[in-house]
């Protein structure tokens, strides 16, 4: 679940001074001489200065986790639509990698993101609509063009949905982002550039329908959706969490697919999408910090059927951690780790790591950013290591070397 937005209101009063409202009994006495004659003249107290509205803040969506920030909003009145508000991203990256697969090369330059996002954010009724161009790049895996990315997983609208609102209720219907995981799917919206290891077990975007509800503390969601975007409707998803205090956060969240989906594309693996997905995530974020340790658990079962032979599971947990310094400048951290069943040994073993079967995988990603205003610039540092792995399936031409480091840079303009 996407548990990962602070909003702050900024208020600003005026006060009369409670020294001058004594000696005057709120009225000035001045003194002034015609002639041989002084009159007293009282003047009538000053007009009361109007509180200076506070800025707008910025909006819940995109949902944001640390540490950059989307401008504030651009309003404007749209007939029957009423006040629509508008924001957007534009952002360039480029990556170099060592141990660079056959099918990859060793750098890439790229959008990153060249989004727009429109929104209604009042009455009973209200939408959302994200559209544009983006790349995903995910740690251990070979990179992917922006328009291929484009083409080939969620199109040019990645997020739109309708939203009925009534008190703490609310109904969503449309192309939604997933309840799963503790990562958002664009670069912009995380702590780092390229989505970890636990996220490429994750769902990114579904269609489908989703049901939210709060009260006190207490706040939950459930989803009917595709899943891995399969466009067959048998998932079901859902996460309920606690705010222990203004600071702190435990959600727990799942999801499966109810049915069998025998169907492949490149946004719908197979395994994944007939399997399950569980996470345990905590949040505690307050004044400089965000800290954010996640464990998360995956099953697919066996179905002979739809090409699943054998059933396979992935455990795994993540730590994501960002500090915010003086004058825009912020350092974020994320340690990972997951394992899979099975055996290279057995010909019939789920490969879900995508490095053979049983394999396990470590990374570490350490991300400076620095953003004033609109502009923001970061950078990525990270490195994956596969063990027991099959020869082949691992980094390098040959598929043989185990590890696999990365530089990445991204910057661009929040408008």
């Amino acid at each position: 679940m996407r548990i990962k937005i602070v909003n702050t209101l900024l208020i600003s009063v005026l006060f009369v001074s409670p020294a001058l409202a004594q000696q005057t009994g709120g009225a000035s006495l001045t003194v002034t001489s015609t002639s041989s004659v002084q009159q007293p003249v009282i003047s009538a107290p000053p007009a009361p200065t109007q509180a200076t509205p506070a800025a707008p803040s910025p909006l819940p969506n995109p949902s944001m986790t640390a540490p950059l920030q989307t401008a504030v909003p651009h309003t404007f009145e749209a007939g029957p639509f009423g006040n629509l508000e508008i924001t957007g991203i534009l952002s360039g990256m480029g990556l170099t990698q060592g141990n660079w697969v056959s099918a990859d090369n060793p750098t890439h330059w790229d959008l990153s993101n060249g989004q727009i996002f429109l929104q209604k954010t009042t009455g009973w009724w209200q939408f959302y609509l994200q559209g544009g161009a983006y790349n995903i790049p995910v740690l251990g895996t070979p990179f992917l063009s922006t328009a291929d990315t484009i083409k080939n997983l969620y199109g040019p609208l990645p997020v739109g949905y309708v939203k009925l609102v009534k008190g703490n209720f609310s109904v969503e219907v449309g192309e939604l982002p997933t309840l799963i995981g503790a990562e958002y799917t664009f670069s912009f919206q995380n702590l780092n550039i390229e989505r970890g290891l636990l996220w490429n077990q994750e769902n990114a975007i579904s269609r489908g329908l989703q049901l939210n509800g709060s009260v006190g503390h207490l706040s939950a969601a459930v989803s009917w959706n595709d899943g891995f975007y399969s466009d067959r409707y048998n998932w079901i998803t859902g996460t309920v969490s606690y705010a222990l205090n203004s600071s702190n956060t435990l959600a727990f969240v799942g999801g499966g697919n109810v049915g069998q989906t025998g169907y492949s594309t490149a946004a719908t693996p197979l395994l994944q999408n007939n399997g399950a997905i569980y996470n345990v995530i905590y949040t505690y974020s307050h004044g400089n910090w965000f800290i954010q340790p996640y464990f998360q658990y995956t099953n697919v079962p066996a179905n002979a059927t739809i090409g699943i032979p054998q059933s396979g599971s992935t455990s795994g947990g993540a730590l994501l951690l960002n500090y915010n310094f003086k004058h825009g400048v912020s350092l974020a951290l994320r340690p990972e780790y997951i394992s899979s069943s099975g055996s290279s040994n057995n010909p019939i073993a789920l490969n879900l790591l995508g490095y053979g079967p049983g394999s396990d995988a470590f990374s570490f990603t350490v991300t400076p950013t620095y953003q004033k205003q609109g502009f923001f610039i970061r950078g990525d540092f990270s490195i994956v290591r596969a063990t027991n792995s099959t020869g082949g399936d691992v980094f390098g031409r040959a598929g043989l070397n185990v590890n696999q480091p990365r530089g990445a840079i991204e910057a661009g303009f929040m408008f």
